[in-house]
């Protein structure tokens, strides 16, 4: 199950931020998942960050955001993407080795 690790004002830059880990059943599913979500970029040219990460089994995801309700916005579409990434690895079953 996903776990917001932090979800705060940075208080020195002012920007709003929030992390999330996702834990996988194996590193080659986090590796899916990154590779699968990394090509979405956010529409807008300023105001919020994403980054992606991926340590063992765990996809890490950090946000900065200058207002609560872009930062919002992105949090709920990347979830959005990330439930379908991992519905899609369920109905395909476990990745086969390479």
């Amino acid at each position: 199950m996903a776990a917001p690790s932090s979800g705060d004002t940075n208080h020195e830059s002012g920007k709003h931020e929030f992390a999330l880990d996702i834990p996988f059943p194996s590193s080659r599913e986090a590796v899916i998942a990154l590779q699968s979500l990394s090509p979405d970029r956010e529409p807008r040219k300023g105001g919020i960050s994403k980054q992606l990460s991926v340590s063992g089994s765990k996809l890490s995801v950090r946000w900065s955001a200058d207002e609560a309700r872009i930062l919002r916005v992105s949090v709920a579409s990347f979830l959005d993407h990330l439930s379908l990434v991992v519905e899609t690895m369920v109905m395909f079953g476990p990745p086969v080795s390479q």
